[in-house]
């Protein structure tokens, strides 16, 4: 099966890029590889949540985020390569959470981003990663995701 069709099967339309709330672009092609900038859980131009995970945003909920995170990942790598079919493995996601105090539980929310992946891609999907706790993130975002995928050749 297709990555587009299992994304169709699980009821996932991946849509245009989310703008760039800053100066970068949300993907860049280096050979075979695509580099995403961090995408953060914006939907229908809206975050999804606001604040420290641990404190205004559940563990639960901060793994939602992380699964938006990846999904909008996947909209900027598709605007640079056109067709997800093309992509060969997900090679690396880093992580950030934007955590309270004594929050250290990081590992759990970017399992949001990467069990998706793994949904999608199978065992293209498993990756090296990062889960990194930070005190802040643009816009008050409790998650920020990035991934790089190769490509077929």
């Amino acid at each position: 099966m297709s990555y587009v069709a299992k994304l169709n099967e699980m009821g996932i339309e991946i849509k245009e890029p989310v703008p760039p709330l800053a100066s970068y672009i949300p993907a860049v092609q280096c050979g075979n590889l695509v580099f995403t900038s961090g995408q953060i859980p914006m939907k229908d131009g809206k975050l999804l949540y606001t604040g420290k995970v641990g404190a205004e945003v559940t563990p639960e909920q901060a793994k939602e985020c992380a699964k938006l995170c990846a999904i909008n990942c996947l909209s900027a790598i598709k605007g640079v390569i056109g067709d997800l079919d093309k992509i060969e493995a997900v090679f690396k996601v880093t992580g950030f959470v934007n955590s309270a105090a004594g929050f250290n539980a990081q590992p759990g929310v970017i399992n949001g981003a990467s069990d998706f992946l793994g949904e999608v891609f199978g065992d293209a999907g498993k990756h090296a990663r990062s889960a990194v706790g930070v005190s802040d993130l643009p816009i008050d975002a409790p998650v920020e995701v990035e991934v790089i995928v190769k490509l077929k050749d």
